[in-house]
């Protein structure tokens, strides 16, 4: 008598792995391997057409920007003075030797990175503040908050730094006096002419300055939260700082990220207010302005294009540790994956 024994069974019990095993356990040297991604029909063509719009767009800024970047790099290798042309010398990673074992390269670099986290820090925070403000805000009155919270990003750079020199400059402002009631505040005191102090006015004429950009951004993210999770949160008894530490916060990840990294990067090349105020004095200096130094007031290209290159790669280098640390997939957000 034949025994029936269904088949997948005897592959079972021969010790080969069933389709079904095989399927959720593949495995190669002990490493489980991941099944191949799936799009969607919709995902494809959301992904074609994104291609589409922003192609164009992107090849043209790549065009415009990839030929200033490599003739930064080629220029580097030089040992060259724009006022003696026939005196062009190669000489390799010479200038970035001189550059990265001169304490003003690194007095600078730390400037720059102060500057960098302290703005954008105190902006995440103030600007996180005013888009409640502005999320929040009674449909009548919400047009005429944004536009009054929003004009000062509308200002000019040059102007605004010009505005907070006049205000604190020890002849013409008005700061020493309307405050002299203030710890350490007097009449005589010269914001200017002191690093400490210096850099104060820079920072918080930056902050004044962008805090509306990084609201505005934020501002995007709130309107993509649903209301049903703050309202589920209500419900399950959330008090209103855990509403935003495990429901909101969360979900505008993605635009808290951007905020950061956007500003971040705008903040490391910060020039206007520094060249304005202090034009570098008493510590103030910062790497853009040490660029414009070389390249610009003593003609050394070959320097110059170096300090520009480098400025590009710690650019990068914050790009990289911003999408590292925030962990975010802008594309894993989207329908039909």
């Amino acid at each position: 008598m034949t025994s029936a024994i269904p088949a997948k069974t005897t592959t079972a019990s021969s010790g080969e792995p069933g389709p079904r095993l095989d399927a959720a356990n593949q495995k190669t040297n002990g490493k489980t391997r991941k099944a191949p991604k799936q799009y969607s029909d919709r995902a494809r063509a959301e992904r074609r057409l994104g291609w589409i719009l922003a192609g164009p767009a992107f090849i043209i800024m790549l065009l415009v920007t990839l030929y200033p970047i490599l003739q930064a790099i080629y220029e580097s290798l030089f040992r060259f003075r724009l006022t003696a042309p026939s005196e062009r010398e190669f000489i390799g990673l010479g200038n970035y030797a001189v550059i990265l074992s001169d304490p003003v390269w690194w007095s600078d670099l730390w400037t720059t990175v102060l500057i960098t986290i302290v703005t954008v820090a105190v902006e995440l925070v103030l600007g996180f503040a005013l888009a409640l403000v502005m999320h929040k805000a009674l449909k009548s009155v919400r047009g005429l908050l944004r536009t009054a919270i929003l004009v000062p990003y509308g200002i000019i750079t040059v102007v605004s730094a010009f505005a907070w020199f006049y205000a604190f400059d020890i002849s013409s402002g008005y700061v020493n006096s309307w405050f002299s009631w203030l710890p350490g505040i007097d009449e005589d005191l010269n914001w200017f002419a002191q690093g400490p102090t210096a850099l104060f006015v820079i920072m918080a004429s930056e902050i004044w300055k962008t805090t509306p950009f990084i609201s505005l951004l934020l501002l995007a993210g709130l309107a993509q939260v649903p209301d049903e999770l703050s309202e589920a949160a209500k419900v399950d008894g959330a008090t209103w700082w855990e509403q935003m530490r495990k429901v909101i916060i969360p979900n505008m990840k993605a635009a808290i990220m951007v905020a950061v990294l956007f500003r971040a990067l705008d903040a490391f090349r910060i020039f206007d207010n520094v060249f304005i105020m202090t034009n570098g004095a008493y510590g103030t200096e910062v790497l853009s302005l040490l660029a414009y130094r070389q390249s610009i007031s003593r003609l050394e290209i070959g320097l110059g294009s170096a300090v520009s290159v480098l400025l590009f790669l710690c650019v990068l280098l914050i790009c990289f540790v911003a999408i590292k640390l925030f962990k975010v997939d802008l594309a894993g957000s989207q329908g039909g994956k």
